[in-house]
């Protein structure tokens, strides 16, 4: 069902529209230093966040020292602030740019999946630019189905869409991923899942940086009930000037058992750690602004927010 589009949306979106035009008009490199300018305001200046951030950098890096964690903190903000006006400009590019601006390695098993009509999940994190990732797999001919959060303006949310399936993307809904996502792989297509927010609901905890994080099941319980291998793949950038991305992409499995639940836990592990791996290659790329421990172990006696240093 469509949502009612108020005054309040329209005005939103024509600021959006204004200020994406003035980013695509810019040339690149101005264009990307004036966004990497916006996001040292954000994290220096007004200091969004910078507490959420100080923190999970001393859960995640505890061995190194206070300079070093201050350096990769401004260094999140600045990428943060960079890719918001690559988006902007990304629904404007064309599939040719895209592949051009894009290296990626480890395709061909996940091809041989969808050849062989077995389909393949691929779960990726907020680390580097998840958006250029997805396009990159799909200008290349995969069958990806984003599953995505609706909008809350759905003007927004209609030229996201339109943006992804552009790039030869289609978009399943958080909502229905539950059967979405069995549907695309029956069909042997590639749902692609973001998956490393911080889980509310039944979560699995399991190490993300030695420290228990509560994870999605669904990626792995995706993989194992449809028989579907499951990949991670993550994008990071490796070059400013031009502007290109890197997409590496790997295959995760675990020894099966008769123990779903262990199974499960098993994979979601494994799919964590290789994230991990990533996010350590390229700490200053990821989005540290996220609470992603704040949800605790039931064994654990202090609070949500006390027990690692988030406040209000």
């Amino acid at each position: 069902m469509s949502r009612a589009v108020t005054t309040r949306h329209r005005l939103e979106y024509f600021g959006f529209r204004a200020l994406r035009g003035v980013f695509r008009l810019l040339p690149e490199s101005w264009a990307l230093a004036l966004g990497e300018g916006v996001g040292w305001i954000a994290g220096s200046i007004f200091r969004i966040r910078r507490r959420v951030v100080a923190a999970n950098l001393v859960l995640a890096f505890p061995e190194r020292d206070a300079r070093w964690r201050r350096a990769v903190a401004r260094g999140s903000y600045r990428h943060l602030g960079r890719e918001a006006v690559a988006m902007f400009r990304l629904g404007s590019r064309t599939r040719e740019w895209v592949e051009a601006a894009t290296e990626v390695e480890g395709l061909e098993p996940l091809a041989s999946a969808v050849s062989a009509g077995r389909g393949g999940i691929v779960v990726t994190g907020h680390l580097g630019s998840w958006e250029m990732g997805g396009a990159a797999i799909a200008v290349r001919g995969m069958p990806v189905d984003a599953v995505a959060l609706v909008q809350a303006n759905p003007l927004f949310d209609r030229d996201l869409v339109a943006t992804r399936e552009r790039l030869g993307m289609s978009v399943v809904r958080r909502g229905d991923a539950s059967r979405a996502v069995l549907r695309s792989l029956r069909a042997g297509r590639v749902p692609a899942l973001v998956a490393d927010q911080n889980a509310r609901n039944a979560p699995l905890f399991v190490p993300f940086f030695g420290v228990a994080a509560a994870t999605f099941r669904g990626p792995a319980l995706f993989a194992l009930r449809s028989g579907a291998p499951l990949f991670v793949g993550l994008c990071v950038r490796s070059s400013r000037r031009p502007q290109r991305y890197r997409v590496v992409i790997r295959e995760v499995s675990v020894p099966l058992t008769d123990d779903l639940e262990a199974d499960v836990a098993r994979l979601t592990e494994a799919w964590v750690a290789a994230l991990e791996q990533g996010v350590r290659r390229d700490p200053e790329q990821y989005f540290w602004q996220h609470k992603r421990w704040k949800t605790r172990p039931p064994s654990e006696i202090e609070t949500e927010s006390t027990a690692i240093g988030y406040h209000p």
